[in-house]
């Protein structure tokens, strides 16, 4: 019998029948399907010398693909559990948590100061909270099952809470906290779970509430006006919807039906009406689908990892439930419908984060009788326009358009502004790379040795010989938009060394899909050939005599008299590239030879037929 969970998406008047009950059960034993996996498997700590890596080689991926895995292994044990209830999984889960337990630090080597870790230095970074997260949560909703086995395991879970979270994070003025990006709410939804679940002294637990919400109205303060999230798309789950989970952990529990039956007494639903909702937290809502393309790709810019399917239904339900956000709610649905978590949810758990997101996903199993009501639909909006990021998408006869301006110190930036992408449909067809797997190098003053963070691998000029730089003041100027139209001079984003008096730089999409980019420029003097790139996500034809290029079903025609080139890149890949880009990623490069110092430079996408 499917207890705990499954109890939360039965109604006492369910009138939806038995189809809707065999989808219900189908769902929810998929998580324990998936839990059978691991049962019954060691349970492994990592290595000093794997913690090691990255101060050695600044290797960061195994030593992260290792404490994940494992991480992953409890989630899965955990909700195949709190969803079967029959206790044949809590002896594995009794060793998982004892082996987390004994791990000296719960974070990442990327995040920490020193080469081996120090028992005493429990720095809260974004997996310390993570993992604290995980371990609270599964308190919380096995407290009486770990209780059976011993009640020295439940104290021994508070007090590592204790001294690994809710004593430093309560005691230290980290930057985080001020912060108006990820880490700021990510950290902050783990940490108000284990304040919730695992602190009992009341006169901490109200000062940790009181700091965690003034970490939050920081992060209001920061935040875009247009609700845009800077760090891409990826990190939207963990910017705005961790914001959106903090908002829902806090809400009053006397809004709890007393007729509810949830693993977690405080947090009721509805928590509140949408009226009440922040409206920033509406706009930021919003921005999943307001960067959305088609077929599961999301406008990607920035540290994105991903360009399909970013979003988890998982958060992006509740979250929608919580604004009163109608096509948040229906694209929640769609993706889950396209990533088939109607036939196996647990595959979406298991791709729902670095490793599966315990408390996200009881949330979400607890709405599950009104998510299997709501009709799919992708939100294929025709304009989107955000002011404080400077982004435009449009979208005319199937093909997608989407540029940027901004500035070159945006959060995970890559120097990029001015930058587009062109899809046709869901087939991407000129695209911003993307980021790989991060090292040392990412986050160090060597980031823009890196090719992704290149102007020279986006869609760009090279004026000069020179690329942007990377600077709050290489800023886009004079930024106009109307509906499917966006210009803007990006001749701040060059060093004063590229001689350039104004690069007026127009993209325009007309009623028939058809795309024309304008580079208006005005340069001081010609030192070198101007170079303009593309990134093409599919193989690149050129044809010289007609100055074009064939791209699928799409053909970009370019300046009669300039020269065209073809670059693949896969060389440059790594395992995280690949993922994104399977079918590989080519460079065009169009070369202008002429000395003119003013001129412009027209370029034309449209489809063949």
């Amino acid at each position: 019998m499917l207890t705990m969970v499954y109890s939360l998406c039965m109604s006492a008047d369910d009138k939806m029948g038995v189809n809707k009950d065999s989808v219900r059960n189908a769902i929810l034993n998929s998580y324990v399907r998936y839990g059978e996996q691991f049962a019954g498997k060691p349970w492994l700590s990592p290595s000093a010398r794997l913690f090691a890596e990255f101060k050695t080689n600044g290797n960061r991926v195994n030593y992260e693909a290792f404490t994940f895995a494992k991480r992953r292994q409890l989630a899965a044990l955990v909700m195949a559990e709190a969803v079967e209830g029959k206790g044949r999984f809590m002896d594995d889960i009794i060793d998982g948590l004892s082996s987390t337990l004994e791990e000296t630090w719960w974070g990442l080597p990327a995040h920490y100061g020193t080469k081996l870790m120090n028992p005493d230095d429990q720095n809260v970074d974004l997996f310390n909270a993570e993992t604290a997260g995980l371990i609270a949560w599964t308190r919380h909703v096995l407290a009486e099952r770990l209780d059976r086995f011993s009640p020295m395991l439940a104290k021994r879970i508070d007090r590592e809470i204790e001294r690994r979270i809710l004593i430093p994070a309560l005691n230290t003025n980290y930057w985080w906290k001020k912060a108006s990006m990820n880490w700021n709410p990510w950290i902050c939804s783990n940490w108000l779970a284990c304040v919730l679940f695992c602190e009992h002294d009341s006169a901490r637990q109200a000062k940790a509430i009181t700091q965690i919400k003034s970490a939050m109205q920081a992060f209001y303060n920061g935040y875009p006006a247009d609700g845009g999230c800077d760090e891409g798309p990826t990190y939207w789950d963990r910017a705005a919807a961790s914001l959106f989970e903090c908002e829902y952990l806090l809400t009053p529990k006397e809004a709890t039906p007393k007729e509810a039956t949830v693993p977690w007494s405080f947090a009721p639903w509805p928590p509140k009406s949408p009226q009440s909702t922040p409206p920033a937290l509406k706009k930021m809502a919003a921005y999943c689908y307001a960067t959305y393309i088609a077929d599961g790709y999301c406008l990607s810019f920035a540290d994105s990892h991903g360009n399909r399917h970013v979003q988890q239904p998982n958060v992006m339900y509740p979250f929608a439930l919580f604004v009163g956000d109608t096509t948040m709610r229906r694209f929640a649905a769609y993706i889950a419908r396209e990533k088939g978590f109607f036939q196996n949810a647990a595959a979406l758990y298991d791709k729902s984060g670095n490793y599966p997101t315990l408390g996200r996903e009881l949330i979400f199993i607890s709405l599950l009788d009104s998510f299997l009501d709501e009709t799919p639909q992708e939100p294929l909006l025709a304009d989107t326009w955000l002011p404080s990021l400077q982004i435009m998408t449009a979208r005319r006869k199937g093909t997608f358009i989407g540029m940027k301006g901004g500035h070159n110190d945006e959060s995970h930036n890559h120097n990029d502004v001015g930058s587009f992408v062109i899809y046709d449909g869901g087939t991407p067809l000129l695209v911003d790379p993307g980021v790989g797997e991060y090292t040392s190098k990412t986050f160090s003053n060597q980031r823009y040795e890196i090719w992704t963070m290149q102007s020279a691998y986006h869609n760009l000029p090279q004026i000069n010989g020179f690329d942007q730089r990377n600077g709050k003041q290489y800023a886009a100027r004079d930024v106009k938009y109307t509906k499917g139209c966006m210009t803007l001079d990006i001749s701040s984003c060059y060093p004063e060394e590229a001689q350039i008096n104004r690069w007026t730089r127009k993209t325009k999409i007309d009623d028939g899909g058809r795309v024309t980019l304008t580079d208006d420029y005005d340069l001081k003097s010609r030192t070198a050939p101007l170079r303009l790139m593309f990134i093409a996500a599919t193989k690149p034809t050129v044809n010289e005599s007609k100055s074009a290029i064939t791209l699928g079903s799409h053909v970009l025609t370019y300046p009669r008299g300039c020269k065209a080139a073809i670059e693949p890149l896969d060389d440059k890949f790594d395992p995280m590239l690949r993922s994104m880009w399977p079918n590989g990623l080519w460079r065009i490069v169009i070369t202008d030879n002429s000395r003119a110092t003013k001129g412009k430079l027209v370029f034309k996408m449209k489809s063949e037929e």
